[in-house]
């Protein structure tokens, strides 16, 4: 097969740098012996499973080979193509202004527009877009070389957490521009529950790996945050691939992202305003819901998430946000600027007013927390694992 990423190129927009990676045909992924993580826990929790037979056979078995999927590739995919917006400041970001010479809005108009993370769809072109169906089939055809459910339990995880994503990508770049990605729909199915992935023989939709797999047979309510829905409302997709011994780590971060923001929980009075994703997972995570899921947001909360439980009375399921989390906003805005390359020197390239105006008050934002003595970013140090240990990351 082709080499995996092939190109890359610095682009300086305003006061924001951004590195763009375009991906060829992928190799399949590899499969190699190594040490292991921590297991995940496997508790089935919910009947769903038993409601389906389709979807037992992923249940993971009891024994377990030390073998792992090398995702390097999508790894370093997700350095490149992947744009932090920075942690929340649970401020509402005020109005976008229209672009020059136009009254027509253009880019993103969410209040959450400066929260969580972006893919850069505006700038894939057709070898960008295939490689990513490619590289789907290739994880779906590791199945049939590997025994997913012999594998340890982190590394079925992070297997099922990457097709899941990788499978949203592909089909929404595919389709872009698009404001809300809820909106596309595959031979007439809404994207989430068409079953365009094949494992095994058996079609899954991205709503079947969620809650039929993963949810069905993990007890952790974390394992909710490594799943990326195309959406500002939803969590943050990481910028690397998830591993057996990084899943925990990136749930823990996404958790925490997620939990300490205006699209994870907000106060309206004396309620607790959550995102709906809570109220969907309450099947399998929060069945007495309030509280549940008050328990839960309590484990991840900083100091102001924390004044927000203690302050209120009830919790409603009531946060959204559709629009597509890109840097675009869902469409193509006829606008062009000169910019700067990594090299220095002056390139031509398609920049919209728009997005560039959405990074300059990212950066701002970035040197506000800056001043105020905020972390901007994270540095995580783990315990290296010797072969046969467990480590740090475990998924409880």
């Amino acid at each position: 097969m082709a080499a995996p990423i092939v190109a890359r190129l610095g682009l300086t927009t305003l006061a924001s740098t951004i590195a763009l990676a375009s991906l060829a045909a992928q190799p399949a992924l590899a499969e190699t012996s190594g040490s292991q993580g921590a297991l995940a826990q496997a508790t089935v929790t919910s009947d769903t499973s038993a409601r389906d037979p389709r979807f037992s056979t992923f249940a993971p078995g009891d024994a377990q080979t030390r073998r792992r999927i090398d995702y390097s590739i999508w790894d370093e995919a997700m350095r490149n193509l992947v744009i932090s917006m920075g942690p929340s400041v649970r401020e509402t970001a005020g109005s976008a202004p229209p672009s020059f010479g136009t009254r027509r809005q253009y880019g993103h108009t969410s209040r959450y527009r400066l929260e969580g993370t972006r893919i850069m769809f505006s700038f894939f072109d057709d070898a960008v877009i295939e490689s990513f169906g490619e590289y789907r089939r290739d994880l779906e055809q590791t199945a049939d070389k590997v025994d997913i459910q012999a594998l340890s339990r982190n590394e079925q995880l992070a297997y099922w957490i990457n097709l899941h994503n990788v499978a949203m990508i592909e089909k929404i770049a595919e389709n872009w521009p698009v404001r809300q990605p809820r909106s596309l729909e595959i031979d007439g199915v809404p994207l989430d529950d068409a079953r365009f992935i094949t494992v095994e023989g058996v079609a899954l939709s991205p709503r079947d790996i969620r809650e039929n797999i993963v949810y069905a047979n993990w007890r952790d309510p974390k394992v909710i945050y490594g799943f990326w829905r195309g959406d500002i409302g939803g969590p943050s997709i990481q910028r690397e691939a998830f591993n057996a011994g990084n899943v925990g780590r990136l749930l823990e971060e996404g958790a925490r992202d997620f939990v300490n923001s205006l699209r994870g929980v907000q106060k309206n009075g004396d309620r607790l305003e959550v995102s709906e994703l809570f109220q969907e997972a309450a099947p399998y995570f929060f069945p007495d819901f309030e509280p549940d899921v008050r328990a839960h947001i309590a484990a991840y909360a900083d100091e102001e998430t924390s004044e927000l439980i203690t302050e209120t009375d009830e919790v409603r399921a009531s946060v959204r946000e559709y629009d597509i989390a890109d840097l675009a906003g869902g469409v193509r805005e006829p606008s062009y600027q000169d910019i700067e390359t990594a090299s220095g020197a002056q390139k031509s390239f398609r920049v919209p007013q728009s997005m560039a105006a959405l990074l300059g008050q990212r950066q701002e934002k970035l040197k506000r927390l800056r001043r105020e003595g905020e972390r901007t970013g994270t540095v995580t140090i783990t315990n290296i694992d010797l072969p046969g240990e467990a480590g740090a990351d475990e998924v409880d």
